[in-house]
């Protein structure tokens, strides 16, 4: 088996299901929730760290362009989180998802997946393991997206392998 190919055709699905949590968000859902866990925030959060953990390791990473500090985190060590004005748009996120579903391939080619190393000191885990762990997260974010737009009346299709 592929794993590579597996591993890109599961992060695909679930960015491509992200990619709906985004088009069908109501406007008025999109800055909605406690702060810092606003739709958009939560959204912008599951790319980051996909983006992120999809690199060989923290050295190897190089932000978005549109990166902004402190966005990415959910919660804050000590002390809040400040607000992000404005936040960051549709547009903006889609342009930042088509970004990262565009360099999946290319980033999972660089993996040594066989690597006892996930690349990242705060994992002690092995690269194949640390990117499994990277789709359940990209995708347990998803559903607690799809929660939200459910209890508007939104509803996603669910994708099983992207392409």
């Amino acid at each position: 088996m592929d794993l590579k190919r597996a591993l890109s055709g599961q992060y695909r699905a679930g960015l491509t299901m992200l990619r709906q949590c985004i088009e069908r968000c109501p406007e008025d859902v999109w800055e909605s929730g406690v702060h810092p866990r606003t739709f958009w925030r939560i959204a912008y959060h599951a790319l980051f760290y996909t983006h992120f953990y999809l690199q060989v390791s923290e050295e190897t990473f190089q932000p978005w362009e549109k990166h902004r500090q402190f966005v990415p985190s959910l919660w804050g060590e000590g002390e809040s989180l400040p607000p992000v004005v404005p936040p960051y748009s549709r547009a903006e996120l889609l342009d930042y998802l088509g970004y990262v579903y565009d360099g999946v391939d290319e980033w999972l080619e660089r993996m040594d997946l066989d690597s006892p190393e996930s690349g990242f000191h705060w994992y002690r885990l092995p690269k194949l393991d640390h990117q499994i762990l990277n789709v359940r997260h990209l995708q347990g974010h998803v559903g607690q997206l799809q929660e939200i737009l459910y209890a508007h009346g939104v509803d996603l299709d669910w994708v099983a392998l992207g392409k």
